[in-house]
């Protein structure tokens, strides 16, 4: 009997041992992109003219993002997506059937299958994000095997195009503070677990669209002190049916500082002095912020993006 507890308890120990071991190589072996950096330091190439891109994601994408985007950018943009409720980048690789709400989220003309788009050649860029919550995501989803096969599939279709990851951000209720867990989850997720694999993937440089910094660094300056009419980060995020605050679906002007963000990225452009007043994707008038807002929300997008490396846009 003694002999049986001296093995159970030896058996447990082992497996302690084991867990706890794979932890630590789990922690050492974290993806630092070092064999990839390389690659980011050919300076990008930035668009003389419209561009044609293609954005696969979610709700975070949304329909209006994308059409606030080809207001800005003028005559010429044009643009395609595919969407789904709180789709994966793994769920959308294994096609319609695999991604929850793709009928009704892509009731619009503007969507069109992501494989086909792709196969067909014809973006100029492809943005992708991942869904939220990204640490789920990273876990349960193949998040790190699914943005390769994207971003490998993006480049072979289209040698010449170029390749983005939009990040995103985290619900306003998460238990950690929000605003100290964004410049957090960039260096702990959003670089090693998607960044570096999809540009290993695809050989050459994956650019980063900085839509959760820039939304950090607005929040931060319009709670310290105010920005025109913005003061707090729920100003930010919509409105339930019954009037609760919606903790991590955008109002009109979160998007339109998302749509900010990725047009700076995209075209390599100072997003100062381009419209406020702008139409939702189905034609009706979003709610423009008041000039001084919008000017200001202009200024700290473009402070951000030229700060950040991986968008590829010299400071």
């Amino acid at each position: 009997m003694r002999y049986l507890v001296a093995l159970v308890l030896a058996a447990v120990l082992l497996a302690l041992i084991w867990f706890a071991a794979g932890w630590w190589r789990g922690k050492a072996v974290a993806d630092t992109g070092a064999d990839v950096q390389v690659l980011y330091q050919v300076p990008r190439a930035l668009p003389e003219g419209p561009l044609r891109v293609y954005h696969l994601g979610h709700s975070l994408v949304g329909r209006d993002m994308p059409a606030m985007l080809a207001q800005m950018a003028g005559q010429g943009h044009d643009y395609a997506l595919q969407l789904g409720w709180g789709a994966a980048l793994s769920e959308h690789w294994r096609g319609p059937e695999a991604v929850n709400g793709y009928a009704q989220e892509n009731a619009t003309p503007h969507h069109r299958e992501a494989h086909e788009a792709l196969e067909s050649g014809a973006y100029d860029a492809f943005v992708m994000t991942e869904m939220v919550g990204l640490k789920d995501a990273i876990a349960y989803k193949d998040s790190r095997n699914a943005v390769g096969k994207w971003a490998a599939e993006a480049a072979a279709r289209n040698p010449q195009g170029q390749i983005f990851l939009y990040e995103s951000w985290h619900p306003l209720d998460d238990p950690q503070d929000w605003l100290a867990r964004l410049p957090e989850d960039l260096e702990t997720m959003w670089k090693p677990d998607l960044l570096w694999p999809a540009a290993r993937a695809a050989g050459k440089p994956v650019w980063l669209i900085p839509a959760g910094q820039v939304m950090a660094a607005v929040v931060r300056e319009a709670e310290a002190g105010g920005i025109a009419e913005l003061t707090a980060r729920e100003q930010l995020f919509a409105r339930n049916p019954d009037g609760s605050l919606d903790t991590i679906h955008l109002n009109d002007l979160g998007t339109y500082i998302v749509a900010l963000t990725h047009y700076a990225v995209l075209y390599g452009r100072s997003p100062v002095g381009l419209p406020a007043a702008l139409a939702k994707a189905d034609g009706s008038p979003a709610h423009a912020p008041s000039p001084e807002l919008a000017r200001r929300l202009q200024d700290i997008v473009w402070q951000v993006v030229r700060a950040q490396p991986l968008t590829g846009i010299a400071p």
